[in-house]
This record gives structure tokens, C-alpha cells and sequence, in this order.
């Protein structure tokens, strides 16, 4: 009770406060407060009005329904409501903000996943991707099965809004983009605005993802207790490629007096011993080692040839070189020196020149077997043995400074950019389109960021952004992109959502979330027999729904789900950028 009566007297103080102020400064005296909401042409309208939106829609964003949240789409859900207010800006701005916040999302989501963009279509790749590529081409042909059923052909604002649906459905904020930017090329300055069809479908569209994976389940009868054993099987069956380390004895005689060299060449795998002990002397070996009987060495090789290796040079020995008071050290360098970039191990001649050898490479978190033919890329950790002196000229030269890694390459993200602005802008006739096919302002900067990302090293571009620095460019770019269609579509939203068809895009949208999934999830199991939980990432990758792999990666222990999403990210990204331009350029014209 007594602290209540505080309250309450806290209260009234402030109220008398309040009142002071209002009698000593009448309303006018406030007239710049009420200039710079309502000013729209002045600039810290603009900064206002998207710092309003922008903070509002992320931490609206953060609030969990049933564990599912809409994240950071709902500034697209803030800025229809300011621009349903009257809070606004002039449509060039507003332009000109959403297209470059688009360039920047879609450019950094292309430099992340172009190291691995070519490494994705191995064997079970091929098939996954395959399967995210039928998804995406039966999610087109559901939207237009339900364009040509429920709305009238005859109107040409109907297929863009259909369009706009489809990628709601799809949560591909990225696709919206590419398609805003193409129905601008084809409708100049009246092309629709078709952010208000993506709003209607895109809440649902999150929870018929995850629903349709939930079903896929007890269509083919899946149990998830099973489905785990079969995983945990198939870890402890497989030999991957991972670095693996043993210590061998030489018993076979016929490598008496041969060099390392020879070893290699006949044995035809890649493997590196990084040390040598022979009568009591450990060594660093080089390739012009002669081997003797009764050698003892660290060898380190793919898991996957761990046995051929053992079964020619000799047997596994009990011991631990480097738990032995030797005078060499092992230590992980960081690249961060960009002439290196791109050089092979080979091209380095660390066991001639310097005396130590490399055993692995670990890039982005992976550990990578390190063969004499692999690129390095700044960014990487290589394990270094050998003599404490030549271990730290090795470090020297690879640069080895974590600040120097931090430093953000700003250059290479505005070369890419350039690069692909000129790409996407490049015009491809094709006869019978009314005009020319240009990747535009999303595929043009995609394509060349991941060809960069893959490729970069080769034309001495360092194309390494931390983690950190690229979701965070990749945000702004996206929450910038997203407030502004948001205001701009704003003004008109609620008559469309009331009074047009807004329920109809919430309708077909959950048709075109669902069908296709029922159809590729089926397949995936029962043609293919994939894992459950790789489909179900599979598909959150297909859909580029991060709520849907978290819902898959909390019913499995292990990174099945995560190892599908990424799998299939790449390309699915690609195709619903690229597929976005098309059908606007050739069906909308």
C-alpha cells in the first residue's frame, strides 16, 4: 500500500511539472517539433521516419507467437502503417533508398555463399538442389494456376499482384525486390505496388512452412526416434574428408631408402608427415626424406585414407610426438597477408624453404585436409609444425594479425557492386519480348558477388568479411529495402487488404506455400530417401526461412537440418531472384 501512495505521488509531481511547462510555453513554441514530422522534404524527416520504422518493425520483430516470430519483415508491416498515417517522404527518395538497400542485402548474401556456391552440387547435392529447383518452378506454376482460377485475366495489375503474393508466400524478400525493380521497367512510374500482396501473404506463409513439414511427417509415417539412429549410423559409418592423425612406424621393407617423393607418388593419396623420428632424432621431413625401416612419423591425411596408408607404410604406434619435450612447436597462423591470397601450399614451398609443414586449413570453422593443390584465402588458420624460429618467420609472412583481419575490405564490396550494376544493366534481346531481358539491380550484383566470393582470390580481390561485419551490412541493406516499400505501399494497403482482394492473396499465397512442399517432401523421402530432418532443411533453405530451420533444429540433435539449408541455399536464392525478373519481363509486359 505504501509504496503505491509513493507512486501515485511520484505521478502527480511529474502531472504539475507537466502543466508548468504547458503554461510557461505555449504550443507554438513547439512548432519545430511539429516541422519535423510533418515536413516530408527535409532531411531529418527522412532520417527520422526511417529510424521510426526501421526500430520499431525489428523490435515488434522480436515478439514470439507459438515460438515463431516474424523477425525483421515486420519493418515491412511498420512502414505500411506510417505510410497508412501520412508519415512519408518524396518517392525518389524513398526510391533510391529501397534500390540501394537492395543492392547492398543481395551483394553480401552473394559474397557469403559464394566460397561454397560451386561445392554444393556434389552427388547428394545435385539431388537436393534438384529438388529445391522443382519446388521453386511448382511454387510459378501454382501462382499462375491460382491468377488464371480466381482473378480476372483481363485486368494487367492482377498477375504483379499474384507476383507479389508468390514471394510473401516464399518469405524471398530478396525475390519482391528483383520483381519491384523489373515491374519498374515495364510500368515505368505506375508499376503496381505489389508489397501489399506480399504483406497479406507472408505471416501465413511462415507458419504454412513449418505446418507442411509437420505433415510431411505423418504422410510418409516418419519417426523422429529412428530418424535420429539412422544419423547417428551414418556418422560412424562414413569417412569424410576431415583431417585425421596417426602415428605410423615404417615395417615395410620396400620403402627402405625411397623418398618421401616416392611414397607419395606411388601411394597416389594425399597425406603430409609433419614429423620424423629416426634413431632417437625427430625431424622435420621434406620431400627429399629417405624413409628407413623402423622410421617412426606423424601422418596426417583424409579419414577416408587413413587405411591404405596404414596398410603401406607400417603400423599405428601408442605414442604422442607432441606430447614429447621436442624442439619443434605446432601453432594455427591467420592469413591476413592479401599477397597470399590464392596461393596454393605447393606454390608456398614451406618444407624446402622454410623447414615446417602444413597439416590442415581451417576455413570458415571447417577443418580442411591441406593438399598441395588447395588455394589459400585470407581468413584461413593453417597448422604449422616445425622449429619455433621458422614457425614464426612462416607466421610473419602469412601476416597473422587478427586486426588486420578486421578491417573491414570495404574496396572489394564497392568494386563487386560496380561490377555488377554494369552486369545486371547489360540488355539481352530476346525476339518476342517487348523489352530486352536485363538481370537488373538484384541478379546483376548476386551473381557477381558469388563469382567473387568463389573466384576473387584469383584477380587478387580478398573478398574475407567477418561474419559479424556482413550480417550487419546485409541488415541495413534489408531493413532499408523493407521500410521503404513499406511506406510506399502503405497509403493504399488497408483499402487493398478491406475493400480489394486481400483476403484472396491470403488464400492463394497459403496454396502456394503448402502444394509444393507436399509434392517435393514425398519425393525427397521416398524416391530419394533422404534423412527427414535433410528435408526438412532442405526445404527451409528452398523457402530462405530461417524460422522454419529453427523449428527443424530443434527436433534433431545434429546438423542434418542445418547441412540441407545451406546445401540448397545458394541456388534457391538464385533461382528466386532470377525467376522473379523473368516472369515479370515475360508475362507482365
Amino acid at each position: 500500500m505504501k509504496n503505491s501512495c509513493t507512486k501515485l505521488h511520484v505521478l502527480s509531481k511529474l502531472l504539475l511539472i507537466l502543466q508548468a511547462i504547458s503554461r510557461k510555453y505555449s504550443m507554438e513554441s513547439f512548432h519545430w517539433l511539429r516541422e519535423l514530422f510533418t515536413n516530408t522534404d527535409s532531411v531529418a524527416h527522412i532520417a527520422l521516419l526511417y529510424a521510426v520504422v526501421i526500430a520499431v518493425g525489428v523490435y515488434l520483430g522480436k515478439i514470439k507467437i507459438g515460438g515463431v516470430s516474424l523477425g525483421v519483415t515486420f519493418v515491412l508491416f511498420a512502414g505500411i502503417v506510417a505510410g497508412h498515417i501520412g508519415l512519408t517522404a518524396p518517392t525518389p527518395i524513398l526510391t533510391f533508398v529501397q534500390d540501394f538497400g537492395l543492392i547492398l542485402f543481395v551483394f553480401m548474401i552473394g559474397l557469403q555463399v559464394g566460397p561454397g556456391f560451386f561445392e554444393t552440387f556434389g552427388k547428394q547435392g545435385i539431388k537436393l538442389n534438384g529438388l529445391a529447383a522443382l519446388a521453386v518452378l511448382l511454387n510459378i506454376l501454382v501462382m499462375f494456376a491460382c491468377y488464371y482460377i480466381f482473378f480476372d485475366t483481363s485486368n494487367k495489375m492482377n498477375l504483379p499482384m499474384m507476383i507479389g503474393t508468390m514471394y510473401g508466400a516464399v518469405t524471398n524478400t530478396p525475390g519482391l525486390g528483383a520483381a519491384n525493380e523489373a515491374l519498374g521497367t515495364v510500368f515505368g512510374q505506375n508499376a503496381p505496388q505489389i508489397a501489399s500482396a506480399y504483406a497479406c501473404a507472408y505471416p501465413l506463409g511462415v507458419l504454412g512452412i513449418i505446418g507442411a513439414i509437420i505433415l510431411i511427417r505423418y504422410i510418409c509415417s516418419i519417426k523422429l526416434e529412428k530418424e535420429e539412429a539412422r544419423l547417428k549410423a551414418m556418422e560412424e559409418t562414413a569417412a569424410n574428408k576431415k583431417p585425421y592423425k596417426m602415428h605410423l612406424e615404417v615395417t615395410n621393407k620396400y620403402l627402405e631408402g625411397k623418398t618421401l617423393l616416392q611414397v607419395h607418388d606411388f601411394l597416389n593419396r594425399d597425406f603430409v608427415v609433419s614429423r620424423l623420428v629416426h634413431d632417437g632424432e625427430l625431424c622435420i621431413p621434406n620431400r627429399d626424406t629417405i624413409f628407413h625401416v623402423g622410421d617412426q612419423m606423424l601422418v596426417v591425411c583424409a579419414e577416408a585414407d587413413q587405411e591404405a596408408i596404414m596398410a603401406f607404410i607400417g603400423p599405428k604406434l601408442d605414442i604422442d610426438f607432441e606430447q614429447q619435450d621436442q624442439p619443434l612447436v605446432s601453432k594455427r597462423i591467420l592469413i591476413t597477408n592479401p599477397k597470399v591470397n590464392g596461393k596454393t601450399l605447393a606454390s608456398m614451398h614451406f618444407s624446402s624453404v622454410h623447414g615446417v609443414n602444413v597439416t590442415r586449413i581451417t576455413r570458415h570453422g571447417i577443418d580442411l585436409f591441406a593438399s598441395a593443390g588447395l588455394p589459400m584465402q585470407v581468413g584461413d588458420k593453417i597448422m604449422v609444425v616445425g622449429p619455433e624460429d621458422a614457425v614464426e618467420r612462416v607466421a610473419n609472412q602469412m601476416g597473422n594479425s587478427l586486426k588486420k583481419l578486421n578491417a573491414p575490405n570495404i574496396a572489394t564490396i564497392f568494386v563487386g557492386i560496380f561490377l555488377g550494376l554494369i552486369f545486371g544493366s547489360f540488355p539481352l534481346a530476346i525476339p518476342g519480348m517487348p523489352v530486352p531481358v536485363k538481370l537488373g539491380l538484384a541478379g546483376g550484383p548476386l551473381i557477381i558477388a558469388i563469382l567473387i566470393g568463389r573466384y576473387g582470390y584469383k584477380i587478387h580481390l580478398v573478398t574475407y568479411t567477418t561474419t559479424s561485419a556482413n550480417m550487419m551490412l546485409r541488415e541495413i541493406g534489408l531493413v532499408l529495402f523493407l521500410a521503404s516499400v513499406g511506406i510506399k505501399a502503405g497509403a493504399g494497403f488497408f483499402e487493398t487488404v478491406i475493400d480489394g482482394d486481400g483476403l484472396l492473396y491470403v488464400l492463394t499465397g497459403f496454396l502456394i506455400t503448402i502444394i509444393p512442399i507436399l509434392v517435393v517432401g514425398p519425393i525427397a523421402r521416398m524416391k530419394f530417401k533422404f534423412n527427414y530432418f535433410t528435408i526438412a532443411g532442405m526445404i527451409a533453405g528452398t523457402y530462405t526461412d530461417p524460422p522454419a530451420l529453427a523449428y527443424a533444429n530443434s527436433i534433431c540433435s545434429k546438423e542434418a537440418p542445418a547441412l540441407g539449408y545451406s546445401t540448397v541455399y545458394p541456388l534457391s536464392m538464385f533461382l528466386r531472384i532470377f525467376t522473379a525478373q523473368i516472369v515479370v519481363l515475360f508475362f507482365c509486359g
